[in-house]
């Protein structure tokens, strides 16, 4: 696609996308060869051989995959401006760096800083809809920060406010918070939502936040099942409070039992699945094996690039593995044999797409192919990679096959934001300099012994089982033995 074409588009020109295996998850399933016609922000028609209006832009995606724009449910966008710095933490040390000793350190600008270059990330992925669980917005200057970054940046957002040095109850009954969230204008590409969590305490003090949001009218996303920090007793509050309804989304949701799971699914909840964060920092085992049991809708998320990659490709492939993994494990348990898989390839793109729309409460205008919807597309090809060649089993190819760097086209509301898979309207440089200025203030800040050692934390000694298989002197010592070797 052209810069011409890009700009006919962007001042309204149709466009005809044609010739790629569309994947709709609707009811059409995967049409081979088949046509979008785009108007405006909108699908306007699907199928083959489709009538097209005058000056219509025809753009041949053979050999690709059509899909919709992939939806993350959880995103701490502002951990990006230290991309990679926790890779060899677990949860406790994540809680001690942000929630004990440096989280109070970031400021406006380094909350705009991880914002805008996660943004750019997140539609270089084909991520077209994220939503930020942003927990650093320690003051309402922190929380404009946020929002003007993510109104500015190509793609659709849900700004969940959170403040993880606050506690819910006061910071959103706030005169400063009531005059932000009455600020906020919101429409199809920026909406708002509450995000806090509920430890458990009896006295229920989250009570006072949950109102809050019933006042204002916004969806809640919590972090639920977490080991060590969220349980059922947090469930059980909700629950006999009467906010649990199809507006909260409860992330991780690992470690619950079958009465809480009951009561997340009989109330219309959705869950929001972080695999490579779960199965590595220690919220518990990946849960869309226990999930799917009890009926409860899944949604994927990537949770911060504070450790993990930033793309949805990677969940849905450590999703499908870790549930796979875990019904082998449990019928090994019972010396039986798996022979058949229960989730598949499509599920977790399912829950990519329409899954995370539903959880948003926007499965009605994105999430799927169909007419009337947003143009929120994503085109996967690459003539260079042997890996796209051929595309026999469409799904399988998207989770096991494609990654971030096979993404060609990405529209959002239907604007190029992505084409020949460059990205079109995002000043890379411009974000580059903020993360520096980011990293070099929370450097100096820190100290660099204290930087050092929370990117480095001590392993723990590993006690060696006793090996009764050794060599004897006649082959020489064990260590003499590796020498060798």
């Amino acid at each position: 696609m052209n810069n011409d074409q890009i700009k006919d588009i962007a001042q309204g020109r149709p466009l005809l996308i044609k010739g790629a295996k569309v994947v709709t998850m609707g009811s059409e399933g995967v049409i081979e060869g088949g046509e979008v016609l785009v108007i405006g922000d909108s699908i306007a028609a699907i199928g083959k051989d489709l009538e097209v209006p005058e000056g219509c832009i025809t753009f041949d995606a053979s050999g690709g995959i059509l899909m919709p724009g992939m939806i993350d449910t959880h995103r701490h966008m502002w951990q990006s401006a230290l991309r990679g710095f926790g890779a060899d933490w677990t949860l406790t040390q994540y809680f001690v760096f942000y929630y004990l000793t440096w989280g109070k350190i970031f400021r406006p600008q380094d909350i705009a800083a991880g914002n805008l270059i996660s943004a750019y990330e997140a539609i270089d992925a084909g991520v077209t809809t994220t939503l930020d669980w942003s927990h650093g917005l320690s003051t309402i200057e922190h929380g404009e920060a946020a929002a003007d970054t993510l109104l500015g940046a190509p793609g659709r957002y849900v700004l969940a406010y959170g403040n993880l040095l606050g506690a819910p109850w006061e910071w959103s009954n706030s005169p400063d918070f009531r005059r932000f969230a009455s600020s906020i204008k919101t429409n199809d590409m920026f909406s708002f939502q509450l995000a806090f969590d509920v430890t458990g305490d009896p006295t229920f003090p989250e009570k006072g936040a949950f109102e809050a949001a019933r006042d204002l009218g916004l969806r809640v996303t919590t972090h639920a099942g977490v080991w060590g920090a969220t349980n059922d007793e947090s469930i059980r509050l909700m629950w006999e409070g009467g906010f649990m309804n199809e507006d909260v989304t409860y992330v991780h949701a690992t470690t619950l039992s079958d009465d809480s799971y009951q009561k997340i699914a009989a109330t219309g909840g959705m869950a929001s699945v972080s695999t490579e964060s779960e199965q590595s920092a220690g919220q518990g085992y990946p849960p869309t094996w226990y999930l799917r049991k009890h009926g409860i809708p899944v949604s994927l998320s990537m949770d911060t690039s504070v450790w993990w990659s930033g793309d949805l490709f990677s969940a849905m492939r450590a999703t499908l593995s870790a549930d796979r993994s875990r019904e082998h494990l449990e019928a090994h348990k019972s010396g039986e044999t798996v022979v058949g898989n229960k989730l598949r390839a499509q599920d977790v793109v399912s829950f990519a797409t329409i899954g995370g729309a539903n959880a948003l409460g926007k499965g009605s205008s994105i999430g799927s192919i169909a007419v009337g919807k947003k143009a929120d597309l994503v085109l996967i090809r690459n003539n260079e990679s042997p890996a796209l060649t051929p595309i026999v089993n469409t799904y399988g190819t998207i989770v096991y096959q494609a990654q971030r760097g096979d993404v060609e086209l990405v529209l959002v509301d239907g604007k190029v934001e992505k084409a020949n898979h460059k990205l079109v309207n995002a000043n890379l440089q411009k974000a580059k300099g903020m993360v520096e200025e980011t990293v070099e203030y929370a450097r100096s800040t820190m100290g660099d012994t204290e930087w050092y050692n929370a990117m480095n934390p001590e392993i723990p000694t590993t006690e060696r089982i006793p090996n009764p298989y050794t060599y004897t002197d006649f082959e020489g010592t064990s260590e003499q033995h590796r020498a060798q070797i």
